[in-house]
């Protein structure tokens, strides 16, 4: 009989604590508020079903049976109401769950009759098991039909939905599954069925599950919440033991136990809800940010759109002046046409690579793989920066390998920019020397490096190097241009390949080498 007793303490005290925890969570849903009034029901039963196992005559037990269903008629059209506003189901089914209340107080006038508990006998090892009244068929038959309805709401509405929704119905499926599987043990002997109601245990886990799913917990929760059932169920235990002293010096010991244990259960428990308000709290400051982040990259989008148009525009214009198609231009007012020129030229860049860095924060970058020879692709970015090597009378030459190349599976554009932007990088911050790339093979790898004799770089300088918005002291003091995207692009398509990116420098004043290494397969 002390397994009942159990039993009927532990849910009676999971169902008062977790009711109460999941309301003082958030008082205005309605879902929560509903989740009480579920729990409610169940404490009603469990704390009635304690003093049935223990009881020493009939009338004490048939009167502890009868106190206990005042909370189990209401535990399943209680639980259908909770499972229709979780669902967003409550206004549709208004006449549904007026039936079912309508029903449940029907119940409750009859649970003090015979009509539904006719006697107290001895049965199946009970020192007092109830024998059912007419009523009492029909209770059980809206107990099941309400349960079984409600798991059948619950595996429908699963079916159409996704995310966190999806999740937390599954914790109630989980819950529904366990407490109708467990709470129906308590029902069998009634039908002569010889299984006792030894389920009634697992009905802890069913309240536990919901509450989890209505707070919207994750795992490390559920151990919190049994950490705090627990300090639940200890100070209980130890409130019994005051009552059951037998001497002065006891009550003084055991109250004085139950004071302290009370206060440091309260300051632990009050701890908890603070925990767990203020990770609600970064919770929703994260969503935020990500929301802002979001609107960063489409206010980018949009923005570098609009202004790539006039400025390709003015370039193509400008472009024209130069070639004399207006006029010939004297010698006089080409130096600022020029520089009118190389400003809208640098401007359209930093747009492309404002767009760029907003494709691969959104997601939208294509990529377009095709075995190709690595050489071509370095001959063509060769090709595009050869005019600014020259203009600083810098040398930019290929060393090729003795063996050739094998084809690896690259976007082209994207590595041709890749380089490129290296080669950029390069150029612009070397005043004498110039630039070399290499490339070879080894381990099913291709590994391109472009080595300059520019300024090189300290230890913490090559640490930000890919960042984004990030420029070295060399790019600060050489050149005014860029935005520090350059690089950080470069390594993302670099990423997009599966392959690896990254700078060695012997110091300041030596120079630097960027390697690129790719995989040749895919």
């Amino acid at each position: 009989m002390l397994y009942y007793v159990l039993t009927g303490l532990i849910n009676a005290i999971a169902s008062s604590f977790l009711g109460l925890f999941v309301y003082l969570t958030n008082k205005k849903n309605p879902v929560n508020r509903q989740f009480a009034l579920f729990c409610l029901s169940v404490a009603a039963w469990s704390w009635a079903y304690i003093f049935w196992p223990g009881a020493q005559d009939k009338n004490t037990a048939l009167l502890a049976f009868r106190v206990l269903h005042i909370g189990s008629i209401f535990v399943s059209t209680t639980y259908l109401h909770f499972v229709l506003t979780f669902l967003d189901l409550g206004e549709k089914k208004k006449k549904l769950l007026i039936f079912g209340y309508f029903l449940s107080f029907v119940f409750l006038i009859f649970d003090f009759t015979n009509l539904f508990i006719r006697d107290m006998v001895p049965k199946f090892g009970f020192k007092f098991w109830a024998e059912p009244g007419i009523l009492y068929h029909f209770y059980l038959l809206m107990f099941f039909t309400w349960a079984m309805y409600s798991w059948w709401l619950l595996a429908k509405a699963h079916e159409h939905s996704e995310g966190q929704k999806k999740v937390q119905i599954q914790y109630i499926l989980l819950g529904t599954l366990i407490g109708f599987l467990g709470g129906s043990t308590n029902y069998f002997l009634w039908y002569n069925v010889p299984i006792p109601p030894v389920g009634n245990g697992l009905v802890v886990l069913y309240i536990i599950l919901t509450a989890v799913a209505v707070a919207r917990y994750h795992l490390f929760d559920i151990k919190v919440i049994l950490t705090e059932i627990l300090v639940g169920a200890i100070g209980i235990l130890l409130l019994v033991q005051i009552f059951l002293s037998q001497s002065t010096f006891d009550y003084i010991w055991r109250g004085s136990l139950f004071f302290l244990f009370t206060i440091s259960g309260s300051l632990l428990v009050r701890g908890v809800l603070q925990e767990i308000k203020y990770r609600e709290k970064l919770q929703d400051a994260y969503q935020e940010l990500q929301k802002l982040d979001k609107a960063k990259s489409e206010f980018v989008s949009i923005a570098s759109h609009q202004l790539r148009t006039p400025l390709t525009a003015i370039k193509g214009y400008v472009s024209l002046l130069l070639e004399g198609s207006y006029g010939k231009l004297t010698d006089k007012n080409r130096p600022p046409i020029e520089n009118v020129y190389q400003s809208t030229e640098r401007l359209i860049k930093l747009i492309n690579e404002l767009l760029n860095i907003s494709r691969i924060e959104a997601g939208g970058v294509d990529m377009n793989f095709e075995e190709t020879p690595i050489e071509e692709v370095i001959n063509l970015a060769m090709e595009e920066t050869k005019m600014q090597a020259e203009k600083k009378k810098l040398y930019l030459k290929l060393e090729k390998p003795e063996a050739s190349l094998p084809k690896i599976f690259i976007d082209k554009d994207k590595m041709k920019q890749v380089i490129m932007n290296l080669m950029d990088n390069a150029i612009k911050y070397t005043n004498q020397g110039g630039v070399t790339i290499r490339a070879k093979s080894h381990d099913s790898k291709v590994r391109i490096e472009i080595s300059d004799t520019g300024d090189g770089m300290a230890e913490e300088e090559i640490s930000k190097l890919f960042k984004s918005f990030s420029r070295g002291s060399a790019g600060n003091k050489l050149s005014a241009e860029g935005a520090g995207l350059g690089l950080h692009i470069a390594k993302r398509f670099v990423d997009f390949h599966n392959g690896r990116i990254w700078a060695e420098s012997p110091g300041k004043g030596k120079g630097s080498t960027v390697f690129i290494e790719l995989p040749i397969r895919r």
